[in-house]
């Protein structure tokens, strides 16, 4: 890692402040069933919460014997996966994960949906893999005139899978003119309150924010202080976070997912 991305991480956490984190990080923990999986309150834990809330963790630095019965619970199920996404997210959350996984992501070619080719180019980097050309051009060839991308072939660019893209092309070692066209894009979707939408149009919530707080990190460029103070503004007393000024649904969806931004972190972790 360069020093001068160095000096943007830390200027992000300093924004954000090492408290925030970790209540965020501390609400997480006691989402924890015995089970080892996260969930919502009143449901029950599944995959893709617990893959999210792992991933929160660990950029935040949270309890050790919480990410390790975190991991346990993902390890256990990953052969149960079907999903080309659930794959990826699963194995980016594990860092390591097991040949199951790994020969999925080897085994993945690009198609219709854009956001699993990012994922898995994300995961592979993860697991110490290269990124394969073939994955790196296609997630080039999706970018939209606009300088963003979309989740699938064909649907309109977004915030959220503009962030991730960014962060995978970074993580393959693409920089010039993609990622500073992908940055742009995002900052088009930047409110006055200095919050990110998901889609023009939409109001600025905390996730499509912290989304773009880490593709600025990946870029290698200061995320907005506006964008932080946004996320502040929604923080809550017991370390959660809101989705939006008007709406407080799926805290542990929501709070894993601002995590990364409040500890400066940007994916691959």
């Amino acid at each position: 890692m360069g020093v001068k991305l160095i000096a943007v991480l830390a200027a992000a956490t300093a924004l954000g402040g090492a408290g925030p984190a970790q209540d965020a990080a501390r609400y997480l923990e006691l989402r924890q069933a015995e089970s080892g999986g996260f969930a919502e309150p009143g449901r029950a834990p599944d995959v893709s919460t617990t893959a999210w809330a792992v991933l929160g963790l660990k950029a935040a630095g949270g309890s050790p014997e919480a990410l390790r019965r975190g991991e346990e619970f993902l390890a256990s199920r990953a052969g149960q996966l079907t999903v080309e996404t659930d794959v990826a997210l699963v194995a980016l959350a594990l860092g390591e994960p097991p040949a199951v996984l790994l020969d999925r992501l080897r085994a993945h070619r690009p198609g219709k949906l854009v956001n699993a080719t990012i994922w898995t180019v994300m995961a592979l980097r993860q697991a110490g893999e290269p990124a394969p050309a073939e994955l790196v051009g296609a997630l080039l060839s999706a970018q939209a005139r606009s300088g963003g991308w979309s989740w699938a072939a064909g649907a309109a660019p977004d915030s959220n899978d503009t962030a991730a893209a960014l962060q995978a092309l970074r993580a393959a070692g693409v920089t010039g003119a993609p990622v500073r066209r992908g940055i742009a894009f995002l900052r088009s979707l930047q409110a006055r309150d200095g919050g990110f939408a998901l889609t023009k149009g939409r109001p600025p919530d905390a996730q499509s924010t912290a989304w773009a707080i880490q593709a600025y990190l990946a870029a290698g460029q200061k995320p907005p202080a506006t964008a932080v103070r946004f996320l502040a503004a929604l923080r809550r007393p017991d370390g959660s976070y809101r989705y939006s000024a008007a709406y407080a649904t799926t805290p542990v969806w929501v709070t894993a997912q601002v995590l990364p931004a409040l500890a400066g972190k940007a994916f691959p972790l």
